[in-house]
């Protein structure tokens, strides 16, 4: 099989001809410490993984006033951003002896609301959340762009890749800073503390949020239509049984974003829910969403709480798995016969008739590049 052939054979619950094997997130910071720069692709070549081209792209809608912003280079898994008259954002950079801080300014009509991020040499956050006052989320309902998918260029980049591995997508997020899931996004902006006491003090509040986040989404999502996407990711992991109880899931995120996994099946696109963290407690709710495949299966040892084998019996005839493998204590400061068999072991929890996919739980930034080689080996010799 091809790598193409190999995903979609186990994103439909499948039997590839072996087990497929990948990372999901090519950091920055680990290519060009390891790697001396070199490309996410030819981080693939090297290791012999399943490759994954992740694309994103959008298109403005000229007859909204829509355009692309001339402001914008577009950073890591972004699209060129989409502004229009009423919703521009410009940056201010703040002296930090210690980060790089940037304010980021959304200029409307009725108000300009702002955030600011910080950045190390590993990854960005979010210092100071956008939203301020409850009133903002109608700033950002009335003025907040929705993107839609530029098609033709995901088509034109899926030709290119052709046969080579994975075409994968997000479901759009808040400009600057997000994640897919309706609850992600808003936990970006208002803070995942204040947005889960504001469950229980303000529930109208929150549910009239997430339907503003919903509606942006909902209009890129039916966008998709006829971009040849192998998979689009959605959800987060401020929606993990490790930061939310079960209550919280069932009654603000599964609604909402269950109604976004259908509205892309409709358009003839598979999903896979994300979710670094807790998902023991949530396995059959997230299932329940119909989603295509779920991530990241962390183990309790990294600080989630899976129990691979248990969450193959549980689900595992309902979704493709993708994700289980420990990066922390496997990837660095072990023996390469201790890699390999972490690699077994997933493969005889989680390989049974297919539907399994490879993965470290998420991203990693630091990796003995012989345990790396050590990971992708034992997994090819995975044969069914």
């Amino acid at each position: 099989m091809t790598s193409k052939q190999r995903f979609n054979a186990a994103i439909n619950r499948q039997k590839p001809d072996r087990l497929p094997v990948t990372t999901h997130h090519v950091q920055t910071y680990f290519l060009d410490k390891y790697l001396d720069g070199k490309t996410n692709q030819e981080f693939f070549d090297e290791f012999e993984l399943d490759p994954i081209n992740w694309v994103q792209a959008y298109m403005p809608d000229e007859s909204k006033g829509e355009y692309y912003d001339p402001l914008h280079v577009p950073g890591y898994l972004e699209a060129r951003r989409i502004s229009t008259d009423t919703w521009r954002i410009f940056t201010e950079e703040i002296p930090n002896e210690t980060y790089k801080t940037i304010r980021y300014k959304f200029v409307t009509p009725k108000k300009t609301l702002s955030m600011v991020l910080q950045s190390n040499e590993y990854t960005s956050w979010v210092s100071e959340r956008l939203i301020k006052d409850k009133s903002d989320i109608e700033i950002i309902a009335e003025f907040a762009v929705a993107p839609k998918c530029n098609v033709a260029e995901i088509n034109r980049q899926a030709e290119v890749y052709g046969e080579r591995g994975m075409i994968r997508g997000l479901i759009n997020f808040f400009d600057v800073y997000g994640q897919s899931g309706c609850w992600q996004d808003a936990s970006v902006l208002f803070g995942i503390e204040n947005l889960i006491m504001a469950t229980f003090d303000d529930a109208d509040w929150v549910h009239t949020f997430l339907k503003i986040l919903f509606e942006k989404k909902k209009i890129y999502t039916q966008s998709l239509k006829g971009a040849k996407y192998d998979l689009i990711e959605h959800g987060g992991g401020d929606a993990s049984s490790t930061v939310i109880s079960p209550n919280i899931f069932e009654e603000f995120v599964s609604p909402y974003d269950a109604e976004l996994i259908n509205i892309a099946h409709q358009a003839g696109q598979k999903i896979v829910y994300h979710t670094c963290g807790g998902m023991m407690p949530f396995l059959e709710m997230i299932a329940d969403m119909n989603t295509d495949a779920m991530e990241t299966f962390t183990p309790a040892e990294m600080g989630g709480d899976t129990i691979l084998s248990e969450a193959k019996k549980r689900i595992g005839n309902r979704v493709c798995m993708i994700g289980g493998f420990d990066q922390f204590h496997y990837l660095k400061d072990c023996s390469e016969n201790e890699t390999r068999k972490a690699v077994r072991k997933c493969f005889e929890d989680a390989g049974e008739g297919g539907g399994f996919i490879l993965s470290p739980s998420d991203h990693f930034f630091d990796a003995d590049l012989n345990l790396l080689k050590a990971f992708s080996d034992e997994a090819r010799k995975c044969i069914y």
